[in-house]
This record gives C-alpha cells, sequence and structure tokens, in this order.
C-alpha cells in the first residue's frame, strides 16, 4: 500500500506511506467469540493495557498521591486549588504534546519513516489563528480545552468532596474499583463515537467542528485543538462521574486520558523508531488519519468498540473502504 503520491516542501518525492495490511477492529464484540485473540489483545504488546493505558494509570496514581489537592480542601471554591488543577493539566498538555511534536515535527528524528500525515502540520495559512497551524492547536487547545476541562473537572471534584454524587472507596470494593479502570478507556472509546457523530452534523459542523477540521495534515497539538462549543460536548465524558459511583483517582485518570489520548491518536506516525533500528508499533494511528482525510468514516477513537462496523462508517485503509465511502455518500447526497 506503499507509494509515492506527493512531493515535500524542497521538491524532493516522499514515499506515502501506509501500513501494509488492512486496518483491523478489536476482537472484543466478535462472534463466535476468538478466547485467544481476545487475551492477545488486552495483555499483548502492544494491547489494550499495554504500554499505553498502563503508563495513563501509573501517571493518575502518581498525580493523585504527589500532586493533587486533598479531597477535603475541595469541598469549598476557592482559588488555590482550582488554579492548582488548571496549572496541572497546563503543564501535563505542554510536556507531552510538546514531546511528541518535538521529537517528530521539529527535530525530525526519524525524517518521514513511518509517517502517515501528507506534511508535517507546519503550515502558514491564513485559516489559522496567528496565521500558523501549531500556534492555533497550541492556543485552542490550552486556552478553550484546558480551561473548560479544568471548570468539568472542578465542579466534579467539589461535589465528590461534599457527598452530592456517588463515591467509591477501594476498601468497599476493590473488585468494582479495579474493573472501572480497566472499562473507562472503552467507555471512552463509546463515548467518543457518538459525541462525534452529532458534531458532524450540519449545523454543529459549521457552528464547531469545522475548526477541528481545518487540520488536514495533523499532529500531536491538533487533538484537543476545538472550538469551545465542541469541547463542551466533548468533556461531558466526565458527567459519568456523577452518575455512577467513582474514586477520585478514577477522575484524575479520565481527565488525563482526555488529554493524553487525542494527542496519541494524532500524532501523525504508525511507528517509532530508535536509532539502533528497533521499532515500536503506535497502535492503528492510520485509523483516526483516515477520519481526517476523508470526515465521514472512522467516527471512534482506536476501534475498541468495533462501533464504526456496526454503524456503517468503518474505513480500513483499502482501495475497497475507498469505492464503500463513495459509494455511501453518493446514496447520502441522492436522498438529501
Amino acid at each position: 500500500m506503499a507509494e509515492t503520491t506527493f512531493v515535500d516542501r524542497v521538491g524532493e518525492p516522499v514515499e506515502d506511506w501506509r501500513p501494509t495490511t488492512p486496518i483491523m477492529p478489536a476482537p472484543i464484540c466478535v462472534w463466535p467469540p476468538r478466547p485467544k485473540a481476545l487475551l492477545r489483545y488486552f495483555f499483548g504488546y502492544p494491547g489494550y493495557f499495554l504500554p499505553w493505558n498502563a503508563l495513563y494509570y501509573a501517571l493518575a496514581f502518581a498525580t493523585w498521591f504527589l500532586l493533587m489537592p486533598h479531597l477535603e480542601t475541595m469541598r469549598v471554591f476557592r482559588l488555590d486549588w482550582i488554579v492548582h488543577l488548571l496549572a496541572l493539566n497546563v503543564g501535563l498538555m505542554s510536556l507531552v504534546c510538546g514531546a511528541w511534536h518535538f521529537r517528530f515535527y521539529t527535530r525530525r528524528a526519524q525524517g518521514d519513516r513511518f509517517m502517515l500525515n501528507k506534511d508535517a502540520p507546519l503550515a502558514e495559512h491564513r485559516r489559522f489563528l496567528f496565521g500558523r497551524q501549531i500556534w492555533d492547536n497550541m492556543f485552542w487547545s490550552v486556552v478553550s480545552g484546558c480551561t473548560i476541562l479544568t471548570a468539568y473537572e472542578v465542579v466534579t471534584f467539589w461535589a465528590m468532596a461534599n457527598g452530592y454524587i456517588p463515591y467509591l472507596s477501594w476498601e468497599a470494593n476493590p473488585v468494582l474499583f479495579v474493573l472501572i479502570f480497566c472499562l473507562l478507556p472503552i467507555y471512552r472509546d463509546v463515548h467518543f463515537y457518538f459525541v462525534h457523530r452529532l458534531l458532524h452534523y450540519r449545523f454543529l459542523y459549521r457552528t464547531a467542528h469545522y475548526l477541528h477540521h481545518k487540520n488536514m495534515d495533523i499532529g500531536p497539538w491538533s487533538g484537543n485543538s476545538m472550538h469551545p462549543v465542541e469541547h463542551l460536548i466533548f468533556y461531558t465524558a466526565l458527567l459519568l462521574h456523577w452518575v455512577m459511583a467513582t474514586h477520585p483517582v478514577h477522575l484524575v485518570f479520565h481527565v488525563q486520558h482526555l488529554i493524553l489520548s487525542p494527542a496519541l491518536g494524532h500524532l501523525g506516525y504508525d511507528e517509532v523508531e530508535f536509532k539502533n533500528g528497533k521499532r515500536m508499533s503506535l497502535g492503528q494511528r492510520y485509523f483516526h488519519v483516515l477520519h481526517h482525510k476523508h470526515f465521514e468514516c472512522n467516527y471512534g477513537g482506536d476501534g475498541t468498540v468495533p462501533l464504526d462496523k456496526w454503524f456503517g462508517t468503518w474505513h480500513d485503509g483499502t482501495p475497497e473502504s475507498d469505492a464503500k465511502l463513495a459509494e455511501r455518500l453518493r446514496r447520502a447526497q441522492r436522498a438529501a
């Protein structure tokens, strides 16, 4: 599937790299069941837990025990702990997105090898705020994204501290405590699919979601670059904690997952290549690249739950999927 189809900034041919095999849905909701494949998916490397979710779990616990204000201090709205949470979120987003961007697009550590983008997300164009894509993305991610995400987080912690929403302790139900951690990324994928489909309806797309899709060639700062209206909708994922008993560390993990997973999903590379020649897969990053390329497909996150398969919006990167998408769009246009 790899072929030279475009020219880079200095006029040299660049290989339009694509995975050599079609994108495959996770073996979770399949019939007949595939227990061996399911075990490999959850516990293999790379897989559901390793490496990314395991790192997110570790980060959430480290943040809760070492960096977060005590829950008791959040019973009253005060500027000190609110600013503290905002600073943590801005710092985490800046550190992670900045590190990914520096390695792949500033330092160009592995050049175009395993690069899924047509070009690096550094375009200068008047459609971007400040005339540059990266500055536009940083502005919306930090000023709108971190502010609105922190507002959801602040209200949720305040309600949890005052007993207005359910609270789950480790001592009361350790099995459920662990199970919620395991299932939160799946919940995120389901929530993202339906919210994303909603945002592609004409009114919301023209009002808000268009801003995210200004990113034709995506990068780590593209993930949370959204209109404030979209941020308000996207972060409703945190409302789960208002209706289901969870622990504060679950909320920390959920907030950080909302910051970190979009950065990885919009990285624009499929694999990391190290100096010694060894490579590490970053998962099916081509899945979301195809959404930014074709718009009306692959609405889910990483395809953990095959909602795109079930609702007919799946694109596996093959010419057959191109043809199916074109036919689906022609039918939709005739029906309009």
